[in-house]
């Protein structure tokens, strides 16, 4: 769960969407969220395109967690450091810190679907 702002958590969501590289974002936690958080879609108590991102804040900053569906790269490490900036950057824009970023990659696009 997020205790940041809807806004914000819109914000960080599409900061890392628009990230190059990255192709898909999932809902991060375990399989019963997951399949909670697919019910309340069905039940239309949330819209299957709410922001996906886990947005907290504690004592330094920030925290953001995010499980992502990136291209095939030859250096999945350029993808990550961008997505780090991006959040980061996003961050700055509201006169906030990072202070942890949790990236999970769960699917790598093959070579051959990269337009």
């Amino acid at each position: 769960m997020s205790d940041a702002t809807p806004l914000l958590v819109e914000r960080i969501d599409a900061a890392v969407r628009s990230t190059p590289g990255v192709r898909d974002l999932y809902r991060s936690g375990s399989l019963i969220t997951n399949v909670v958080g697919a019910g309340a879609v069905a039940l239309g108590l949330r819209r299957d395109d709410d922001p996906v991102v886990v947005v907290a804040s504690d004592d330094v900053g920030v925290r953001v967690e995010a499980t992502l569906g990136i291209d095939f790269a030859p250096d999945v490490r350029e993808t990550l450091d961008a997505v780090r900036s991006a959040v980061a950057e996003a961050l700055r824009a509201e006169g906030l810190v990072l202070s942890g970023l949790a990236l999970t990659v769960a699917y790598v696009h093959p070579r051959e679907s990269v337009a």
